[in-house]
């Protein structure tokens, strides 16, 4: 989408649906709102729309900040705690191989038992 060629109150809009959307557990809609809007936001001449955009700008970066920490923090204690937890841990693990191996072998019409 080129934003270029939107009106303001459109970018507006747009803008603060993606904020909204991030809301859905959606932390990465908030960083593609932060990223598409920062130069509309902060590096263009002053317009009327423009202090709401960067207010939507600046939540959207608090949000997509703090599920980074959130998942950063559960990806480490995971890795640390993981074999502490026991049989816990394992069932928390997913492992995709032997997933696609199953489906393999109950969804193929050429599969011979192997």
């Amino acid at each position: 989408m080129d934003l270029d060629n939107t009106s303001d109150k459109e970018k507006l809009e747009l803008c603060r649906r993606y904020y909204h959307a991030g809301f859905a557990l959606l932390p990465f809609v908030w960083l593609i709102n932060l990223i598409w809007f920062f130069k509309h936001g902060f590096l263009r001449p002053s317009y009327e729309e423009q202090h709401e955009i960067k207010w939507y700008i600046i939540k959207s970066g608090i949000g997509s900040l703090v599920w980074f920490i959130i998942l950063l923090t559960w990806f480490i204690t995971y890795q640390i705690y993981r074999s502490e937890w026991g049989s816990t841990g394992d069932y928390l693990s997913f492992i995709i191989h032997r997933v696609f191996q199953y489906l393999l072998r109950h969804t193929s019409r050429d599969y011979k038992g192997k």
